[in-house]
């Protein structure tokens, strides 16, 4: 018998690592969120792995005074990442690469399943568990971010692929002659949607140009919104790159609803309103007319919340024992 079935009625700890903060909490089997904590990812070039790992642990373990009281452990971590195994080198976080995460934490907690994934494969299952894609068998994830990252649910469970990579969405290539991507690639959705890419793209065309090297996406949703037409037009650009991917993944998937988070999603009818348009010119087939493109219900619990289903839900969002 499995951890799911034998203990049903615990919580699980879910565990959130990114770059700027790690955060924790309670997940409930019915999917309420408790007792949740957070605190900054150490950073800089004196951090080192074990440093930073002792940071996590000793957060982590302020959750498991006098015994650990839930089912087990649910991971999300920024990529790439070897999976199942969980050994991380994240983009974002350069102390780690090649670090044993689930090995440390499964020495850690040694009595309960540890389950680690993409943060973003994290964020599609909690929508799809308790969020916009809730009820519907074949949901798309996609966190607009620093990154562009991806989660896909088909047949009511998450699809992992040869290497728990399915569903990443940020290599799409949407614009062969467009711009180079930091995986190698060309013209990639993340070479052109994800938030900094976004700003830079808007300074080089005469937003902000002089002194503001390290503005953000949202200081340019926020210009967008006073109707600063390079601003808009750099949210266009972005929301027609997104477009067009959906309507890609959507024809080879047949997907039911596609959820967008992540921060520049925060942008609104700006970025959504030139996405929907171009997504509605781009799909011929009727079955794929049929799919909803919504912003992500959650917020900042859809990465902890599907960690938690990891283990809460895991004949539907596990596959990696």
């Amino acid at each position: 018998m499995g951890h799911d079935e034998a203990m049903p009625q615990l919580p699980a700890l879910a565990v959130d690592i990114g770059g700027t903060k790690i955060a924790a909490g309670m997940v409930e089997p019915g999917g309420r969120m408790a007792a949740v904590a957070r605190v900054p990812t150490p950073q800089g070039p004196q951090i080192d792995a074990e440093t930073l790992w002792r940071t996590v642990a000793a957060f982590l373990e302020r959750f498991a005074a006098g015994g650990p009281a839930f089912a087990g452990v649910g991971v999300g971590c920024g990529g790439p990442m070897s999976w199942p195994a969980g050994r991380v080198s994240p983009l974002n976080i350069p102390a780690w690469r090649d670090f044993p995460l689930r090995e440390r934490l499964q020495e850690l907690f040694p009595t309960v399943p540890v389950r680690l994934h993409n943060d973003a494969i994290c964020m599609a299952a909690g929508e799809h568990w308790r969020g916009a894609g809730r009820g519907s068998d074949n949901v798309l994830g996609i966190v607009v971010s620093t990154g562009v990252g991806g989660g896909l649910i088909l047949g009511g469970h998450l699809v992992d692929g040869a290497s728990g990579n399915a569903g990443h969405i940020g290599h799409v290539v949407v614009d062969p002659h467009g711009p180079p991507c930091g995986c190698g690639g060309q013209g990639c959705l993340e070479a052109i949607a994800r938030g900094p890419a976004v700003a830079e793209w808007a300074r080089e065309h005469g937003w902000r140009t002089r002194g503001h090297e390290d503005v953000t996406a949202r200081e340019l949703a926020d210009d967008a919104a006073r109707g600063h037409p390079t601003a808009r037009d750099a949210l266009d650009r972005a929301g027609n790159a997104l477009g067009v991917a959906i309507a890609s993944a959507t024809h080879l998937c047949d997907l039911e609803v596609v959820s967008v988070g992540g921060g520049l999603s925060q942008a609104g009818p700006l970025l959504f309103d030139p996405l929907e348009e171009t997504f509605r010119r781009h799909v011929g087939m009727r079955f794929a007319r049929r799919v909803r493109v919504v912003p992500a219900a959650l917020g900042q619990e859809a990465g902890l919340l599907g960690a938690g289903a990891l283990v809460l839900a895991g004949d539907r969002y596990w596959n990696g024992d």
